[in-house]
């Protein structure tokens, strides 16, 4: 029931971020930079002239000319390509939103596009891009981390699906520290049980993060000042099991060797 809800929520969510992407690309194209100068009704020659401004870096006279095309020749062959350089326009420009949008247009009507690939490895990124730091909301983090789980395990094969995982190791550890800070805030006021909480959340959710020992050794602390020493030979012992290369370790035999008989 906790899958389904985590679900609905995560589709509720991106439901509300396509609409929000929808309104952004209407206002992007009302202040655009006036408009394609294509005058061709041929969509190779209007692709070619497209592509040049793209190669020149002028991206904004791309996005307009992609853009036409995206609308006048939208039943051509070319049609694939011009929105996979439309949403690269955007992203080049770090315009990550509606380069997101772009991407998932590719994604959702060119199934069979020779871009696919790249295009939602970059999906991904553009929601990397976007991820802030540790303390701030992290929604971006969250949908980042599951479009490149969506890419592993859709091309799992590719060579970008190492770096893909490489992505998805530092945004857990991202998430993982915010946790970790709370819990560290927590404990500094005196608040076990919150501290708790959020320790054991990181047990649970984070427990392949470079955090997990950080977060066992002060669930212990935290323990021992709530004097339940029971609980804390047992999380000893799971911390000698489990972290026994960890650089906590020696703290942790040395809060051991202090308990009560």
């Amino acid at each position: 029931m906790l899958e389904k809800h985590k679900s609905n929520l995560y589709i509720y969510s991106k439901i509300h971020l396509i609409f929000f992407l929808f309104l952004l690309l209407i206002i992007q194209s009302c202040s655009s930079s006036g408009g394609s100068d294509i005058k061709t009704n041929d969509p190779e020659k209007a692709f070619s002239i497209s592509k040049r401004n793209y190669d020149k870096k002028d991206y904004l006279d791309a996005i307009d000319d992609f853009s036409l095309i995206k609308i006048k020749f939208s039943g051509t062959k070319i049609i694939d390509k011009a929105q996979y350089y439309l949403a690269m326009s955007y992203y080049k420009r770090e315009e990550y939103i509606l380069a997101a949008y772009e991407f998932e247009y590719l994604l959702k009507n060119y199934p069979t596009s020779e871009f696919i690939v790249d295009a939602r490895y970059k999906l991904a990124m553009c929601y990397y891009n976007m991820s802030p730091d540790y303390d701030l909301d992290q929604t971006y983090t969250k949908y980042a981390i599951l479009e490149f789980q969506d890419f592993i395990e859709l091309f799992p094969n590719d060579k970008l699906a190492p770096k893909a995982e490489a992505k998805i190791v530092e945004l857990r550890n991202k998430l993982a520290y915010k946790e970790f800070r709370s819990a560290e805030l927590y404990y500094n006021i005196d608040n076990y049980k919150a501290a708790l909480f959020y320790y054991d959340h990181i047990l649970e959710e984070y427990f392949d993060t470079d955090y997990a020992d950080d977060a066992l050794y002060g669930k212990i602390q935290t323990l021992v000042k709530r004097k339940k020493y029971e609980e804390v030979r047992e999380e000893i012992e799971r911390f000698e099991t489990k972290f026994s290369d960890s650089t906590l370790l020696r703290k942790v035999l040395s809060i051991k060797s202090d308990l009560p008989s």
